[in-house]
Order: structure tokens, then C-alpha cells, then sequence
């Protein structure tokens, strides 16, 4: 979070020395430090994306690969605020559908070469695939329907022969997230809102330094 790994070193150490910028002092009553480290930037980027697509209760979602690390937190977050909302995920192996369903979603949808086999409509969709499948994505999106486009799974990092205007054509809103945008204030808001929703985050595994291959 914050670039650190990318515009410096500091990704995967014990200790690293960062600008004093990067340094973001908040405020918690009840997280545990295993729990308050795992939110960058895994939720930290779930809860971007959260806040960005605008959801209220009676929306349809769609999480577009829903069994990854920002899927698996974005559904935490959702359920814990709006525990009977339609959820839908997405995954390439239909051998994962009974883990979705126990995660608190509605359906579970296949996708498979980039194409997702239903003919289902979204008011919102979060896209973790990207480019890649962006206008399969779209063609999914309900009239006013907002999609956030933040990870780049499907190994595209850009949109090639996007036409804005005919893509976008049913009065739809493509939005992101990038999770080197941090404040003080945006990272207090996470923690306020995981512990106003008692939003379980504590890390299912936690892995020592030395064990960063394993972890991978």
C-alpha cells in the first residue's frame, strides 16, 4: 500500500524505513495488531472499491473473481452491512461454489474464457479480472449501474479498443480504486467501519518472514 515494494523497497521486510508521508497514525478500540495489519492492503483497497460503487441494500452485486484475496474481503465487508443483500460470484472452478455460498453468497456463476455463462444484469460490479474481460463485464451492468474496475487478475493491465462512448452507452459509470490514494483520515474510516460492523479480519494464517515462499 502506498507503493511501498514498487517505488521502494519495503514490501517484505521486519522493519524498512519509509517517508515520513507514509506514515499513517489511527485510532482503534478493539483491533488486535494481527487483525489492524491484515487491513493494507487487502481491505484496505476492498473498502475503496466499497464506498466507490455507492451500494445500498436493494442493489444486485456482482463480484467478478470473488474467491480472491480483495473478493474475499469486500464480501466480508458487505455481508457484515447488509447481511441479506444479492451477492453473485464469479470463478474459473466450480469446485470452489460450496466455499462462496459459505462465504454468504447468493449464486455462484462460472466464467470461463473470460466469458461469465449467465445472462444475468447488475446495478454493481466488482470487477477484480480488469481489462481483460472489462466489456464482458459491462454487458452485464443494469442501466445506471456503476462498475469498479481495481485489480488486474486477468493479466491486462489496459483497455485496448475501448470506445467510451458505444462501451458505456446504457447510462452506466466505470469507476476504480488505486490503493496508493491513502490519508490518515480514508484509513481511519476502514477501521471504524470493521469495528462498527464487528467485521471479523483477523488473518486466517499468519506466516513469519522466513516463511514469505511458503506464504506465496
Amino acid at each position: 500500500m502506498g507503493e511501498i515494494g514498487r517505488d521502494f523497497d519495503g514490501g517484505y521486510a521486519e522493519y524498512t524505513l519509509i517517508p515520513n508521508h507514509q506514515i499513517y497514525p489511527v485510532i482503534t478500540k478493539r483491533l488486535d495488531l494481527d487483525s489492524l495489519i491484515a487491513l493494507p492492503e487487502t481491505y484496505y483497497t476492498a473498502f475503496g472499491a466499497y464506498k466507490n460503487l455507492k451500494i445500498h441494500c436493494n442493489d444486485r452485486i456482482l463480484v467478478r473473481a470473488a474467491t480472491s484475496g480483495v473478493g474475499a474481503a469486500f464480501t466480508k465487508l458487505i455481508k457484515c452491512e447488509f447481511p441479506n443483500i444479492y451477492l453473485v460470484g464469479t470463478t474459473r472452478n466450480l469446485s470452489k461454489k460450496q466455499e462462496l455460498l459459505g462465504r454468504g453468497f447468493s449464486e455462484v456463476i462460472l466464467e470461463n474464457d473470460g466469458i461469465l455463462h449467465t445472462n444475468q444484469t447488475f446495478t454493481k460490479i466488482l470487477d477484480l479480472v480488469g481489462p481483460s474481460v472489462m466489456k464482458d463485464s459491462i454487458s452485464h451492468l443494469a442501466e445506471d449501474g456503476i462498475i469498479c474496475s481495481c485489480g488486474q487478475l486477468g493479466g491486462q493491465w489496459t483497455l485496448k479498443d475501448f470506445d467510451p462512448i458505444m462501451e458505456l452507452h446504457n447510462n452506466v459509470y466505470l469507476t476504480t480504486f488505486y490503493s496508493g490514494n491513502v490519508t490518515t483520515n480514508k484509513s481511519q474510516d476502514l477501521i471504524d467501519f470493521v469495528e462498527k460492523y464487528n467485521v471479523n479480519v483477523h488473518p486466517e494464517k499468519i506466516f513469519k518472514i522466513e516463511q514469505i515462499q511458503e506464504a506465496h
